[in-house]
């Protein structure tokens, strides 16, 4: 007895030497990554939470943007919905201009509403229409204006959780506030969204895509077409991902988009994947099962599928299609090979939903 109690006594000086050098012995760490919840949000509670955002919150000060984050309840700190990806719901009230800035994190804009609003980007002015997917590589100065007479209402997507925690967030205010428009108006678009046709003397922006918006009234019908020739998955339904003109790669280095159409009543098989991704719902309703719990979503809701977790869609409606906007962070895994999925064999690949999530009730 007396041995076991010198032992112990010795092992606890050696834990706490280690502990006063910032040393800490492996076969104690615990490995667990970031705790990424599956969530949904309620349009009606963040467009309430945005509204009131306006009244209160003005633009360039104090904040450079007024955007309300979906923030994941698992990483609070991070403010991200997921561990690499940061989602967020912007206002900009009419007559607004947000001034410009860059920064290493990559960002894109989903247009919820308005019209009459715009994102110049290196000179560039891109005007934005509900659907349309407009794209700010990292370090390209950019900033929003609404000419209009009616708010206008965007989700923000970036990278910024992985950036911050790559320690390489770099954040520059432009020096004159407001961008000059050197470039014609939507020339990235005109030149670069034509399909399998590329422009011969066409100098993009900067690194990343030549292309800085797509257009929602090219997409729809491209994923219609798609859906009459049966070209679909049975895990994500018809779905299109927003490509790189200029390399046929994704559409960020970090980050991709799909395009998702569920037809009426069709339910996806179950799978999961090691990349997460954030939705949000452009038209329609219907739930998606995560790891048997069931989140039901209706038109503007947005909701997260966290890494390796089961998930399946179903459309609700027996008449309406379904469009899922989604963000994931596919790039940024392959690039370290990291991966994989793997598809739900049991039950014909279906979950059994024991739960459905309560938005008053999360927890």
């Amino acid at each position: 007895m007396a041995e076991d109690s010198d032992r112990a006594t010795r092992l606890e000086a050696m834990y706490t030497d280690m502990a006063a050098h910032s040393l800490e012995g492996l076969w104690r760490m615990e490995r667990k990554g970031p705790d990424v919840r599956p969530y949904l949000w309620q349009w009606d509670t963040v467009h309430r939470a945005v509204t009131a955002a306006g009244e209160f919150v003005d633009i360039p000060y104090p904040g450079e943007r007024r955007a309300v984050a979906l923030v994941n309840p698992g990483i609070p700190g991070a403010l991200g919905s997921t561990h690499a990806i940061y989602t967020a719901i912007q206002l900009v009230r009419p007559g607004e201009v947000a001034r410009a800035h860059r920064h290493t994190p990559n960002a894109l804009r989903f247009m919820i509403e308005g019209a009459g609003v715009s994102t110049t980007v290196e000179g560039e002015r891109v005007p934005m229409y509900a659907g349309d997917l407009v794209l700010t590589p990292n370090m390209l100065w950019h900033e929003h204006r609404n000419d209009s007479d009616a708010d206008a209402v965007w989700l923000d997507g970036l990278d910024s959780p992985l950036v911050f925690g790559l320690a390489a967030a770099v954040y520059e205010p432009f020096e004159d506030g407001f961008i000059t428009e050197t470039r014609p108006e939507d020339h990235s678009g005109r030149s670069y969204g034509l399909g399998t046709v590329r422009p011969i003397g066409y100098e993009a922006p900067a690194k990343g895509s030549p292309l800085l918006v797509y257009r929602w009234t090219a997409v729809e019908p491209a994923i219609q077409r798609m859906a009459e020739d049966g070209t679909d998955t049975e895990f994500d339904g018809v779905s299109i991902e927003y490509v790189n003109p200029g390399n046929g790669g994704h559409t960020l280095s970090t980050m991709s988009c799909w395009m998702t159409m569920l037809r009426p009543g069709e339910h996806t098989k179950a799978h999961r994947h090691t990349y997460s991704s954030v939705y949000h719902v452009h038209r329609g309703k219907g739930s998606t099962i995560i790891d048997g719990q069931r989140f039901e979503w209706a038109e503007r809701d947005s909701f997260v599928v966290p890494p390796w977790t089961w998930h399946e869609h179903v459309n609700a409606s027996d008449s309406d299609i379904a469009y899922l906007f989604s963000i994931n962070d596919i790039p940024t895994l392959e690039a370290f090979n990291l991966n994989r999925e793997e598809p739900l064999t049991e039950n014909g690949g279906h979950q059994k939903a024991t739960s459905v999530f309560d938005p008053e009730n999360p927890n």
